[in-house]
């Protein structure tokens, strides 16, 4: 038995033994700060070392690895264990690092996720504290082997999509609907990037919250997290594909997973940082993504605090009109000059004007669109209110507004990408258990 199986071993031992792991009181206050809660950087690595060929192919990660974090979730547990709180902070986040030990150079600035490539985990747990201004308690790390092991020492995952998913670069390929995927596909749910969906990592991260969320609502179901012996056996699962940071146990591991067993999925927070730029490029670096400063500095604050983040307007304004869908990517025809004016002023691509026709028909204006494009329809239909839809297959990307009798109001919609794919939400909301009932079921 090496030193760390055996260290593990005897701290179990001890704390079971001790019972020091019987609730709020085991918060260690020395690395807490009294009201404040629990901070845990979970991190997965993007790293090809000592990965044979075939298990590149299995895993279908071929290319060189950039050494980095692939995802990054920092999980708040509040000074009561009443309530967590997990943000994703997007890899290519543009933030200055934290200086490595004896670095006396100027600033040094880059994607979040290239701390680890300088500096590993330590280097990493203080650029996101120098990003967010909130102390790291606990550090935890896997790889790709790491995360698949895991998932399958856990029995697997469920994953949801109300329509296929498709990405080459990651091997994902599956049908809407829900199901039960191995710690591979999972791997491949979680690192896809480039689906037949909105591009990026918003929609990468929403999934990998997903994932999280019905993993810890199924180990609850199961008993898995239920008291300190089963939590205990959980946690040394876990040890198997996850690696610590240095101060951080299985003590901490048990006492942390214990706590989120007990949550309800109502006390559990899901977000992802509020982004300003979503392609902010920078000589040298590339694309980056650069944080909504009032927004991700009110969900700081929250966290700090130790306070809520959902329902919290500072961190999610709520505008009166808000939209799924980008206007300025619905190209529409009006047969009406003033709406179509009023149209394209409030953000979609107003492409031309239609002929009027000689009597217009009694009633509310109409919308045909493609079918297929519900989704925007009800976009354009936002800002229409009261505006019909009807599908029309002889549309292809354009579509038609027919203005009736009825006056016209043309509304002002939002769309902010951060409350489509990112915004706080708790786990019943977000989790497959409560994917709509047409999506069908597979193993």
């Amino acid at each position: 038995m090496c030193v760390r199986r055996l260290t593990v071993a005897l701290t179990l031992l001890a704390t079971l033994g001790s019972g020091t792991l019987l609730g709020p009181q085991a918060v260690s206050a020395d690395r807490e700060g009294p009201g404040r809660g629990t901070n845990i950087l979970v991190v997965g690595v993007d790293s090809r070392a000592g990965l044979s060929a075939a298990e590149k192919r299995r895993l279908h990660v071929g290319g060189e690895g950039c050494n980095c974090t692939d995802v990054m979730m920092l999980v708040h547990l509040s000074q009561d264990q009443r309530r967590a709180s997990v943000v994703s902070i997007p890899r290519d986040s543009y933030v200055e690092y934290a200086r490595p030990a004896g670095d006396t150079g100027p600033a040094r600035w880059g994607k979040i996720n290239g701390a680890y490539k300088i500096g590993g985990g330590p280097l990493t747990v203080r650029t996101v504290e120098k990003a967010t201004g909130l102390h790291v308690d606990h550090f935890l790390e896997t790889g790709f082997t790491g995360f698949e092991q895991a998932v399958d020492n856990l029995g697997g995952a469920t994953v949801c999509t109300d329509r296929p998913l498709q990405d080459e670069n990651s091997g994902l390929d599956i049908p809407s609907g829900v199901h039960r995927t191995d710690g591979n596909h999972t791997l491949r749910y979680v690192r896809a990037r480039h689906v037949n969906q909105r591009p990026g990592d918003l929609g990468r991260v929403r999934r990998q919250q997903r994932v999280v969320t019905d993993l810890l609502a199924r180990l609850t179901a199961e008993g898995a997290l239920d008291g300190p012996v089963n939590t205990a056996r959980t946690a040394r699962a876990l040890l198997k594909s996850v690696r610590t940071g240095e101060g951080t146990g299985l003590s901490d591991l048990i006492r942390i997973g214990w706590a989120l067993g007990r949550l309800r999925t109502d006390r559990t927070e899901f977000a992802t940082v509020p982004i300003r730029l979503f392609d902010h490029r920078v000589p040298g670096v590339g694309s980056t993504l650069v944080w909504d400063e009032p927004r991700s500095a009110a969900l700081w604050d929250a966290l700090g605090a130790d306070r809520s983040i959902t329902g919290d307007t500072r961190i999610q304004p709520v505008p009166e009109t808000p939209v799924s869908s980008n206007p300025a990517n619905i190209a529409v025809r009006v047969d009406d000059d003033t709406v179509a004016a009023a149209l394209r002023a409030t953000g979609f691509a107003v492409t031309a004007t239609q002929s009027a026709p000689p009597v217009r028909p009694a009633g509310p204006p109409v919308i045909s669109h493609p079918p297929g494009r519900e989704e925007d329809a009800a976009t354009l239909a936002a800002a229409l209110p009261g505006a019909r839809l009807r599908p029309d297959p002889k549309l292809d990307n354009v579509f038609d507004v027919s203005v009736a009798t009825r006056p016209v109001l043309v509304k002002t919609v939002t769309y902010d990408r951060n409350t489509v794919d990112g915004a706080p939400v708790t786990a019943d909301r977000l989790s497959c258990a409560g994917a709509p009932a047409r999506m069908p079921v597979t193993g």
